[in-house]
């Protein structure tokens, strides 16, 4: 596959997915996840995350802390790892809006302390298994019954 091609299947697979695990660095060094929604936007590298500006996350990237996102679903995974910014531009954040966001933030995009998280990929693996969870457990028995090392399906690591 070219590089346009991985991109694209980390596009796809991302949004397929729709909630990520946003993992940054704390204050005291240890990794933070929590799950988060992603916004609808074409993937171009970066990922965006409506935040409440007084948030854990939001001052562990203003301290420059880097970001991953994880996704994962029964027959795909895939991590994007860089850089985040705090977004706090209102008109990102009016293009951005939707129905997820309104739950989190019911006075609509104006909302005091509403914020964007960008993350910034650089870099993103993914594994798929084409062909759903039946052909998954069929390559499984497979690997079983043969003596065989399991076939998980597409693995790459995609320069963004």
């Amino acid at each position: 596959m070219t590089h346009e091609d991985d991109v694209a299947t980390v596009a796809k697979l991302v949004k397929d997915a729709k909630i990520a695990m946003l993992t940054t660095v704390g204050p005291d060094g240890a990794l933070v996840s929590r799950p988060m929604g992603v916004q609808d936007a074409d993937f171009d590298g970066d990922l965006w995350f409506f935040a409440d500006a007084d948030s854990h996350k939001v001052h562990e990237i203003e301290a420059g802390s880097p970001a991953n996102a994880a996704f994962a679903d029964a027959t795909s995974w895939v991590s994007v790892s860089g850089s985040a910014d705090v977004v706090r531009d209102l008109a990102k954040i009016k293009e951005l809006w939707g129905p997820t966001a309104d739950a989190w933030f019911p006075d609509g995009p104006e909302t005091p302390g509403v914020v964007l998280i960008a993350l910034r990929g650089r870099t993103a693996e993914y594994w798929h298994a084409p062909g759903g969870r039946l052909t998954t457990a069929f390559s499984l028995v497979k690997a079983k019954v043969t003596g065989e090392r399991y076939d998980g399906g597409e693995n790459e690591t995609v320069e963004l």
